[in-house]
């Protein structure tokens, strides 16, 4: 077929009714192959060409719903992974899994459709040529993907500066732009070869190159970035990682809970196979499947494992009695003494809806998806803990780590940590890409902020990243063992750790200010 893109363009324009929506699902699909750990980030480019051709000169409805069938797709396709956590308890709530695929890709679609009626609404109001129309979508879609972080407790997963993950030159640029800076740069340099459609003049081909040349740039400027990283160890630290690999559907049976937490015991002893022994042993989310806080001996038995002078730290519930509201329940972290005491303790702030808390309870009867009924409770203390031999840490509980805007927390005079630790459970989405996503958001916090990260996953993948989100080690998904190293250094604060949310919003200002005033059409 003949290089033409005014004739695709065409012939995508005059689609109806469902022929256009199909086409729409199924560019929303290429789109997600662009996501860990797939990693086709080329696709991109036909998927978001499709899309413009598709919405062309349609009014706004016709527009939005074009984007809400993308929206579909890509989201179908890259959140298929939730069908797993229907799944662990099959008989009870197996026949929700297609229903919670299609209606969360469905919920999320209307932020795309809001992205794609936005773009055409101000296309139309304006009289914006392609190359403004193109950079309009950039800008309007980052807005959205921004407003989707935030609405409804927010859901920031599969941001489309994630899919950069597969290039850690890329990744550097998260240091000064963040991850929707990243995406707003991605999106409008897959767009811009849609101008092709009307026409291939040298102007034509230049305004469709780029968005790429500017990627090119970008990546270069990652090449040098790296180039001159020194990262040092901090000295007398060595951490263990214990990934257990303890399917979801045993983790809470009553007859097995036990034989969990001697297994994980079992493997905090072992020697080190470098001859370095650990001077802290991290376990996972839940690691310890009773409320250990009330439980003395239990903490003692932790503590035997932990080494002199270091610290256990764990993720176990947290449950605790009190006056007037009855009893409460919180996902916390315990960093346990060698004595078995508990010096400290991270209650999780951002909880799933659904998976830890059902909101709406009033209205909504049927119990959430975690073990017990009671709902958890939203932590309130803070962050980042002082623990002994380490530089403080910001805790990240499960997908608290996908959050951008909320890794170091709301409070200013929170002095800055040194590194981040991320437990999670993720045995809930069994050998699929959903564990791989979830470590692609957890690097991107790294690299934003400047700041190593370690991962412990029941299930995988747990690794240690340094704060230029390059994996330094890391225990495969679904593979049972344990992972001894270093923590680095931190970086100074890098340009998106000291202005955050203020970058996004002026690259999304100028991203849709600049077309507005020098694209209109003649």
């Amino acid at each position: 077929m003949a290089f033409d893109p005014a004739s695709w363009a065409e012939s995508l324009g005059r689609l109806q009714s469902w022929r256009r929506w199909a086409v729409a699902f199924v560019s929303g699909v290429l789109a997600a192959a662009a996501l860990p750990p797939t990693g086709l980030v080329f696709l991109l480019v036909p998927a978001f060409c499709i899309l413009l051709w598709l919405i062309g000169t349609k009014n706004i409805r016709a527009a939005a719903v074009v984007g809400w069938w993308f929206g579909l797709g890509f989201f179908a396709a890259s959140f298929y992974w939730v069908a797993s956590a229907f799944l662990v308890e099959a008989e009870r709530y197996g026949w929700l899994a297609p229903f919670a695929v299609f209606g969360l890709a469905a919920v999320m679609a209307v932020y795309t459709a809001l992205a794609t009626a936005l773009t055409q609404l101000i296309s139309q109001r304006m009289r914006l040529n392609d190359w403004a129309r193109t950079l309009t979508l950039a800008g309007v879609w980052t807005f959205t993907e921004w407003l989707r972080g935030e609405l409804l407790t927010g859901f920031p997963w599969n941001l489309i500066g994630n899919i950069w993950v597969v290039s850690d030159p890329m990744l550097q640029s998260a240091a000064w732009v963040g991850v929707f800076g990243l995406g707003l740069v991605t999106v409008a340099a897959a767009s811009l070869p849609a101008v092709l459609a009307s026409g291939t003049s040298r102007r034509q081909w230049a305004m469709a190159l780029s968005g790429i040349i500017v990627l090119a740039l970008m990546a270069g400027g990652g090449v040098v970035r790296l180039n001159s990283a020194k990262i040092a160890d901090i000295d007398g630290v060595r951490l263990r990682l214990v990934q257990p690999n303890i399917p979801q559907h045993l983790k809470w049976r009553p007859n097995k809970r036990l034989d969990h937490v001697r297994r994980q015991l079992t493997m905090s002893r072992q020697p080190p196979s470098d001859g370095k022994p650990p001077t802290h042993v991290i376990w996972a989310e839940t690691a310890v499947p009773y409320n250990l806080f009330a439980d003395r001996q239990l903490q003692k038995s932790i503590g035997t494992v932990a080494p002199k002078d270091g610290l256990v730290i764990t993720g176990a519930p947290r449950g605790e009695r009190e006056p007037g509201t009855g009893q409460k329940l919180w996902n916390s972290a315990h960093a346990i003494s060698p004595a078995g005491n508990i010096v400290a303790t991270y209650d999780k702030k951002h909880l799933v809806p659904f998976g830890e808390y059902v909101p709406m309870r009033s209205v909504l009867k049927f119990s959430k998806l975690t073990a017990g009924r009671l709902d958890f409770s939203s932590g309130t203390g803070p962050r980042v803990l002082d623990l002994s031999g380490l530089p403080p840490v910001a805790m990240l509980i499960c997908y608290e780590v996908i959050f951008p805007d909320e890794i170091l927390g709301e409070d200013q005079n929170t002095p800055r940590p040194g590194w981040l630790l991320n437990i999670t459970n993720d045995a809930w989405f069994g050998v699929t890409t959903g564990p791989h996503q979830h470590l692609a958001a957890a690097r991107l916090r790294a690299v934003e902020h400047g700041l190593p990260l370690v991962r412990v996953a029941n299930t995988g993948i747990s690794a240690i990243i340094d704060p230029y989100g390059r994996t330094n080690v890391a225990l495969a998904l679904g593979k049972a063992g344990v992972l001894d190293g270093n923590l680095p250094k931190a970086l100074d604060p890098t340009i998106f750790s000291r202005f955050g949310a203020l970058i996004t919003w002026f690259l999304i200002f100028v991203t849709i200010a600049l077309p507005v005033t020098i694209g209109r059409e003649n």
